[in-house]
């Protein structure tokens, strides 16, 4: 008997899946816009990226343990406001505010881990809360100006490039998927993440300390999102009010299409990687393809809803198998 299955793309991975279909996209934009794979526009692309790309790494670890990280948005914006003011208002060093900034971050996502853990309140109505806190600090700082003159030491950091040719956010974006992608294969951390989302229950069951996981994996997103604000922050030279403040979507969309489940148990860091790329190269071909604005996110919500659809079809297969 020929046991031997017919190749199909839906029988891939779906963030393999996804990687195929990103680069036929690419290849099309390549021979539709010639200026598409010009210097500055790969340049300007992958940089763009990067930001929501980082905060992404963060809520798919969150997704992988069935919860959702609503605050990421807020978090960048006040981790963006509060490093500029303490470099330009009270003159210290970004190599002292950055550290102590995301040591802050990682200290309010563990508190969102907190409260849903030991308080058994709802992930959306926790992270939603502290996010609008998060947001609230921000005004309550600025009053809605901007913080001007950041040190040139820190805008580097977001407009530096190595070699004059890879961005430094974008470096930035590849060091921390290769080192949470080893942690999620290779480390006992990333099994017990696997292992909460599966089965919550049964892992307890296991011995595994469910509740530390899932504090420790809010952590993880609060740091991820003060990254992006951050570098983004510096990248303006200008901390702006509403930095960040429309990351959440894209954090979320960026992990589903790389075929991180929503009820958890399932997704990759190298998926959440391939999603925020084809979210860029999608925005940056309604660019320079010269289509309205507008059907942005028509056209990100119809990539959603195809992804999770795929998904679906792919998770009632492998439950029948």
């Amino acid at each position: 008997m020929n046991n031997k299955k017919k190749f199909s793309i839906l029988n891939l991975p779906t963030e393999y899946m996804m990687l195929v279909v990103l680069v036929v996209i690419c290849i099309a934009l390549c021979i539709a816009r010639p200026a598409f794979y010009s210097s500055f526009n790969v340049s300007t692309l992958i940089r763009t990226i990067s930001w929501t790309t980082i905060v992404a790494f963060g809520q798919t670890l969150v997704l992988l343990t069935g919860g959702i990280d609503l605050s990421v948005a807020g978090m960048a914006g006040m981790s963006g406001i509060l490093s500029a003011w303490f470099m330009v208002n009270a003159g210290i060093s970004p190599v002292i505010v950055i550290p102590c900034i995301l040591v802050l971050a990682y200290a309010c996502g563990c508190l969102n881990g907190i409260l849903i853990t030991k308080i058994k309140m709802i992930p959306f109505i926790v992270t939603l809360a502290t996010g609008q806190i998060f947001t609230g600090i921000i005004y309550v700082i600025t009053q809605g100006h901007p913080i001007l003159d950041i040190p040139e030491s820190a805008v580097q950091l977001g407009r530096g490039m190595l070699f004059g040719v890879i961005p430094f956010p974008t470096i930035a974006m590849i060091v921390f998927c290769i080192v949470l992608a080893y942690v999620m294969r290779y480390t006992p951390f990333g099994r017990n993440v696997y292992a909460v989302g599966g089965n919550e229950e049964a892992a307890r069951i296991a011995g595994i300390k469910t509740d530390n996981v899932t504090i420790n994996v809010y952590g993880i997103s609060a740091v991820m999102a003060s990254i992006g604000g951050i570098l983004i922050t510096c990248r303006l030279g200008t901390a702006q009010p509403t930095v960040g403040s429309d990351w959440v979507m894209p954090s979320v969309t960026a992990a589903a299409i790389g075929g991180t489940s929503l009820s958890g148990g399932r997704g990759s860091i190298l998926g959440a990687l391939i999603g925020g790329c084809f979210m860029g190269v999608v925005q940056n071909a309604i660019t320079i393809l010269a289509i309205s604005a507008y059907w942005e996110q028509v056209i990100t919500g119809a990539i959603i809803l195809i992804a999770i659809a795929v998904d679906c079809v792919k998770s009632k297969r492998l439950n029948a198998a």
